[in-house]
């Protein structure tokens, strides 16, 4: 798959026996990012056969410990195992204080570098971007500042008619310039049209994760039609005082602001530990928006 979701840990605020604690693997055009860095993620890594090096960047969400306490961890295994390559990470700004204190008084020095970028809380903000993706933030209404992450696949390009343009004597030199859109004329002053000689590519695709947040409708747009959507679903109905208190999603509204986006599918998480099973999410879910279903520990999902 060119672009995967997978789910290292689905709890909320503490661990279970079941659920680990926010982390989530994208593999996208060959682009590797960790979403959240709940303690315990590279046990879960180590569980769900997710190489450690493999990681091009590190996006954090907040700066609550279920999503960040496992990241000094992380980067000293990679220290450990010798890793080279840089790492980007992008979250809050206090974030890099406080693993600059954590590595000073660790007494090591780390084998890579990393650059650190801090996220804009306030609005929609692009990360990265390059030829093949694009890595968007945008608000969430929690208690402290928090983002969330929108990863677009771009679209790719034309695929060539290889034979045609052969038996056509399209130069080799000119496929590139057909398969990126554009007309090419020969020396001789024949133009072959890319839309003779290519199939279109494959569409752009994207992928949208919310946690942590309350209901709310601002981020809607954010969210228009992608492709699949994790939003935190920690509470159901019975529980909405308390989600309400702690400024956290139920079920019923995570499907809610799926059916406002018009996404493909909705994946929940972020469960509070009080629930075996997200059986009562689906349940709550469903009538409002019916491709919706929770997500386990471990489970892959194509985009």
């Amino acid at each position: 798959m060119s672009f995967s979701v997978q789910i290292l840990g689905s709890g909320s605020a503490v661990p279970t026996s079941s659920r680990g604690l926010t982390s989530q693997f994208i593999s996208i055009s060959s682009r590797h990012f960790l979403i959240d860095c709940g303690e315990g993620t590279q046990t879960q890594m180590r569980r769900f056969g997710v190489k450690f090096q493999r990681i091009d960047a590190v996006f954090i969400s907040h700066l609550h410990g279920d999503h960040y306490f496992g990241l000094i961890g992380l980067l000293s295994t990679m220290n450990l195992l010798g890793r080279v390559k840089p790492i980007k990470i992008f979250a809050p700004k206090e974030l890099e204080t406080i693993l600059n204190l954590q590595i000073e008084y660790d007494g090591s020095r780390m084998s890579f570098d990393i650059e650190f970028i801090a996220t804009e809380a306030k609005q929609e903000t692009v990360l990265f971007e390059d030829e093949k993706v694009i890595v968007r933030s945008f608000p969430l209404s929690h208690k402290v500042p928090t983002t969330g992450f929108k990863f677009t696949q771009k679209e790719k390009q034309r695929h060539l008619l290889v034979d045609k343009a052969k038996s056509h004597g399209v130069k080799f030199e000119h496929y590139h310039l057909l398969k990126s859109g554009v007309d090419v004329v020969n020396d001789e002053g024949k133009e072959f049209k890319s839309i003779e000689y290519t199939l279109p590519g494959e569409s752009e695709k994207s992928y949208a994760f919310c946690s942590d947040t309350k209901y709310s409708e601002s981020i809607v747009p954010f969210l228009k039609n992608v492709d699949l959507l994790y939003h935190e679903a920690t509470f159901t109905e019975e529980f909405i005082d308390r989600a309400k208190a702690t400024m956290h999603s139920t079920a019923q509204q995570a499907a809610t602001i799926a059916k406002m986006a018009n996404v493909g599918k909705l994946l929940m998480g972020h469960l509070s530990a009080r629930y075996e099973d997200g059986e009562q999410h689906i349940e709550e879910a469903h009538p409002i928006f019916q491709k919706s279903e929770f997500v386990e520990d471990g489970n892959t999902y194509p985009v």
